[in-house]
């Protein structure tokens, strides 16, 4: 009986087929590696060279500023603010860093910078309404409703007819920096008394040196009426009611009690000693 004979190919299929399969599937795997690989970086080429394209443009540099909503600050004041974004790249300027820029300037409540392609900015601004002349430190400076300090009150402000607040400095904060609680209580009194026009324009001077009890003085009147914290025009209205009765029976007087809606306390001015 003759021998079992083994495949002559055994050495052949462990030699080379199973090597041929390895090569297959690596080729199969290299080819989209290599074709995506190529796609990439054309692309990323095209993309470089079209940022770079942007970026150098000629008609995309910024060559028009213009403003809107101002009054108090001019136009050359804002562009001297905005000085350097002209001739920067509209596409890529950062707008935010030049808002804050103007943001700095005491008169910008708010500022809001729109690209307009292809070269052209436009700046909105919205600026700080003064309610007041406040009184710090022995200088006077206008403010706003918020008590932020716009400028220092000059013969360029003559035309504003506002009235004089004390009391607003900040205890042991600058000279120029208004107390919070304060600046609110006067601007909510200068805002109550701005719809009755004829008692509005009578207010002269407010004190809030307490925060709880506001003391103002009308036009003409030396008297000081206190009003609290609230009702101001009521009070001061029933006032202006009864100023004829009350000054007939005290001709010189030095302050009103207004906060006790019931009552009302008259102080008379006291004579001097000789």
């Amino acid at each position: 009986m003759s021998p079992v004979a083994a495949p002559a190919d055994r050495r052949f299929r462990r030699a080379h087929v199973k090597p041929s399969r390895k090569r297959g599937a690596l080729a199969a795997f290299a080819r989209p590696v290599v074709k995506y690989g190529l796609a990439a970086l054309v692309t990323g080429y095209v993309a470089y060279e079209g940022t770079s394209v942007v970026a150098h443009a000629p008609m995309l540099r910024i060559d028009r500023i213009i403003v809107h909503g101002n009054e108090r600050i001019s136009n050359g004041e804002v562009l001297a603010v905005l000085n350097g974004l002209r001739g920067e790249n509209i596409v890529w300027t950062d707008l935010s860093l030049w808002r804050q820029r103007l943001l700095v300037s005491p008169w910008v409540r708010d500022a809001a910078l729109r690209r307009s392609l292809p070269s052209t900015v436009e700046v909105v601004v919205s600026e700080r309404a003064p309610i007041a002349i406040g009184r710090l430190n022995g200088e006077l400076y206008l403010v706003d409703d918020r008590g932020t300090v716009i400028d220092q009150y000059s013969a360029q402000y003559g035309n504003l007819d506002l009235p004089i607040v004390d009391g607003l400095a900040s205890r042991g904060g600058a000279a120029t920096m208004s107390d919070g609680p304060r600046a609110e209580l006067a601007a909510r009194l200068i805002a109550a008394l701005r719809s009755e026009p004829q008692v509005a324009r009578r207010l002269s001077q407010i004190d809030v040196t307490d925060v709880h009890n506001a003391a103002v003085i009308l036009s003409g009147d030396p008297a000081v009426i206190y009003v609290g914290e609230d009702r101001f025009l009521q009070r001061i209205q029933s006032y202006l009611e009864l100023s004829p009765t009350l000054k007939a029976r005290v001709p010189d007087i030095d302050y009103v009690d207004l906060r006790f809606d019931d009552r009302i306390y008259v102080r008379p001015v006291k004579a001097e000693r000789r």
